[in-house]
């Protein structure tokens, strides 16, 4: 049983947090003040304080004291499992089981309406914890504590907000820029700012917040979850990177690796699967606990022969990513593509992240074979089943039992291997020397972790290696909720994400599904999906009509 504060005291934030210092009106910009009674009570001991900010950290993740009910249908923050991960379903990494109708595949299918629900939720996300970490900043100082401690605890809610406006420039690009809390009037007649200003405010406070934060050594196992100078730092490259600021992403990134705290975990699946949370390797997760403040996550992506929704899907484009094990590219016309088994000869971490037909989960086997008609899991259009033929592996841990709404699996936001990933993306693309020393201090040291012992990288040609590195990105992150923000900032996301995509390959299947009744995939692979991204419209995502309703300045 996880014991640690951040954890446990979340389930109280439901009834505390709503009823006493959070107040929500109709435009999720506007959080008034609450009355002078209150705020003069509320910040007059540390254990409120604590309070406070465990809210923030939580943001708008569901929480509930009945694990029953803990299934998000919705992505209720940037950072909850179905906010994070479930971007993945909108690039060309995986599906949405619900059809192409689904609000996350409409964001790229060529179908995003400034009406999409998925909008809204990210938007209200970000504004609700924003409003939140305002009215911190601006009352904590009243606390009779220590200098020191308010110093961290600012500190926090700076990093935290600045986290909720890189995402909003990111995917919303110009949108209001609230550093004060509002009032209702305010709220609701705020103006738009610039995505370059926004992008600066949030670079200018994760560098400011990282100079107050500890280091990941000087955080004790009891405060696990709260922001680290480490987890400031790599929110701050990945600003530096989407802005263009190579070279001081580099020195961001160089920092981190300079202090030592952090290491690759030579066993990558158990990054995922909760029985490593305390590694080395992960800089900051989403905190989860069974039966306090647990997630729904097995529910919705277990397989259906496990009790589970198969809400996630990958796609065949990413399992095609995979190399072999010599390194080489996958191809199905090479003789070691093994049609029965997919994982054979590849890239183990495809064993790891992707379930493929005829593997066991749980002691039980996983059939997805579209002529399997006796099989829960038999793809097709209509079961709650795969869409694809595979399932998801990563997160999906065989030891989760009982109530699938009741997971404490926590949810990697930052991974070390990340940084050294985008230390050697931004060497590669301010034009800095490439050698093996650098290879082997960033891509090789993901490669080469024990459970994968991939073959060293030696390509040193720019043009070369960025090939090379982006499909290693893709790899060893796919499915944590960063493809989709790696497509766009490559500006490659109306490149990637137009045509048709497949799933598994099923030769001398009767009811293979085909594109149209003459089409024939010379790999026999069932045809999933026609994407028709809009370049030039749907990089940025329109802000929700029922904000532009209310301000009609935020067109």
């Amino acid at each position: 049983m996880k014991t640690r504060y951040f954890k446990l005291r979340t389930t109280l934030l439901a009834l505390t947090l709503c009823s006493v210092w959070l107040t929500s009106c109709r435009d999720q910009l506007d959080k008034a003040p609450l009355s002078s009674y209150v705020n003069d009570s509320f910040w007059t001991t540390e254990s409120n304080a604590m309070l406070a900010l465990a809210g923030m950290y939580r943001g708008n993740i569901q929480m509930t004291a009945a694990p029953s009910t803990a299934a998000e249908f919705a992505a209720t923050d940037w950072w909850s499992y179905h906010g994070l991960i479930c971007l993945e379903l909108a690039s060309d990494n995986a599906y949405d089981r619900r059809g192409d109708n689904s609000g996350i595949n409409q964001l790229t299918n060529g179908n995003l309406m400034p009406t999409n629900a998925y909008l809204s939720d990210y938007w209200t996300a970000s504004y609700s914890r924003i409003a939140r970490c305002n009215y911190f900043i601006e009352n904590v100082g009243r606390t009779p504590i220590s200098a020191e401690k308010i110093k961290r605890m600012t500190a926090e809610a700076r990093f935290l907000r600045a986290c909720q406006y890189f995402y909003l420039s990111q995917y919303f690009g110009a949108v209001p820029m609230v550093t004060k809390t509002l009032s209702l009037n305010e709220a609701n007649t705020v103006t738009k700012s610039p995505k370059t200003e926004v992008l600066k405010f949030a670079t200018d406070e994760l560098a400011a917040s990282a100079a107050d934060l500890p280091r990941n050594k000087d955080v004790s196992a009891a405060e696990r979850g709260r922001a680290t100078r480490q987890a400031a730092l790599a929110f701050l490259g990945r600003a530096q990177l989407a802005a263009g600021a190579f070279n001081e992403a580099a020195t961001t990134y160089q920092t981190i690796i300079d202090f030592g705290d952090n290491s690759i975990d030579p066993n990558f699946a158990s990054l995922f699967n909760g029985t490593n949370e305390a590694s080395k390797e992960i800089i900051f997760a989403t905190q989860y606990v069974k039966d306090q403040a647990p997630n729904a996550m097995a529910q919705h992506l277990f397989p259906a022969v496990a009790g589970g929704w198969h809400l996630f899907n990958p796609l065949g484009s990413l399992v095609e990513s995979y190399e072999f094990t010599d390194g080489t590219p996958f191809s199905y016309a090479d003789k070691r593509y093994n049609a029965a088994d997919l994982t054979a000869n590849r890239d183990p971490r495809l064993g790891y992240t992707v379930l493929v037909n005829g593997q066991l989960f749980q002691n039980q086997r996983y059939i997805t074979h579209p002529d399997s008609t006796r099989s829960a899991d038999q793809l097709t259009t209509s079961k709650q089943a795969t869409r694809t033929g595979f399932g998801m592996k990563k997160f999906n841990y065989d030891g989760v039992t009982g109530d699938l709404q009741n997971s404490g699996i926590d949810l990697p936001i930052i991974r070390y291997a990340e940084v050294l990933l985008s230390y050697l993306e931004a060497r590669l693309e301010a034009g800095a020397g490439i050698n093996q020393a650098l290879l082997d201090q960033t891509i090789n040291a993901v490669r080469g972790r024990a459970t994968v012992n991939m073959p060293k990288v030696t390509e040193t040609d720019p043009a070369k290696l960025r090939v090379i590195l982006r499909r290693e990105r893709r790899n060893e992150l796919a499915l944590e909720g960063l493809r989709l923000w790696d497509l766009k900032r490559w500006n490659l996301a109306a490149q990637t994400l137009n045509g048709d995509f497949y799933g598994a390959p099923f030769p001398g299947a009767v009811n293979l599904r085909r594109k149209t009744a003459t089409t024939n995939d010379p790999n026999s692979r069932w045809y999933v999906t026609s994407k028709a991204f809009r370049a030039g419209t749907d990089e940025t995502w329109p802000i929700p009509q029922s904000e532009v309703n209310i301000n009609p300045a935020l067109r």
